[in-house]
């Protein structure tokens, strides 16, 4: 299924950004990120970036995560799960167990039809594969199901009752995704520690934030501002 695969191409992510260094920050303190009324600790950000980390390493061969990009990839999902969330109760769309449950066995299934159209080993995509390399902590695939669900239902209902088939309404219904994503994220207020870097709102993604301070080679090339603000 086509749509399915605006998740299972995350695992592509690389984020060149690693940890800055920072001076004040408007974040509360302790927190790698504020989303709302909600606070991601950066003691709960440790714990997820560990139990991602532990992941990785089952597979040396195929996913090469630096810490960094954990970290940041790690983070930018935890934000990502709760701008979906917005959008569901923006939208009107609640999400059971079952439907969960549900969309993540597709992702399974569209990621072991993607490695076989590549005349790779189907049996050898596993959840815990697919997490891994899109930098999503597995103890968090209850929040990844709910995350496609949401998507799912969405695309679904912008697209008449059904999900898109074609490139054209894929495209299409993309777009409407996107740009109701950009509206549920922008009314969170959405702030990161500059510690970790800022949110880059184009992809959900993290990135580095401009640096505060000189570094004894000189100062540090200027941070890109594209997607600083949200373009909704």
């Amino acid at each position: 299924m086509r749509v399915l695969r605006r998740l299972i191409k995350s695992s592509a992510v690389v984020l060149g950004a690693g940890l800055v260094l920072a001076g004040c920050s408007p974040v509360k303190m302790g927190a790698a990120a504020t989303v709302g009324s909600q606070r991601i600790t950066i003691a709960s950000l440790d714990t997820e970036v560990t139990d991602l980390s532990q992941a990785v390493k089952q597979y040396p061969a195929s996913i090469t995560l630096t810490q960094a990009q954990q970290t940041n990839l790690t983070l930018a999902w935890l934000v990502k799960f709760q701008v979906a969330e917005q959008l569901a109760r923006q939208q009107g769309i609640t999400v059971s167990s079952a439907q969960a449950q549900s969309a993540l066995a597709q992702i399974v299934t569209a990621s072991q039809a993607q490695a076989a159209e590549q005349g790779e080993s189907a049996s050898s995509i596993t959840l815990p594969l697919i997490l891994a390399s899109a930098g999503i902590p597995p103890n968090l695939s209850a929040e990844v199901g709910r995350y496609q669900a949401i998507e799912l239902q969405y695309l679904t209902r912008v697209n008449g009752g059904k999900l898109p088939s074609t490139t054209a309404t894929e495209n299409a219904t993309t777009a409407k995704l996107n740009k109701a994503s950009c509206v549920a994220a922008k009314s969170l207020n959405i702030s990161v520690n500059p510690q970790f870097g800022r949110l880059d709102y184009s992809g959900f993604t993290i990135v580095a934030a401009p640096a505060t301070v000189t570094r004894a080679e000189g100062p540090a090339k200027a941070a890109s501002t594209a997607g600083l603000t949200p373009a909704c």
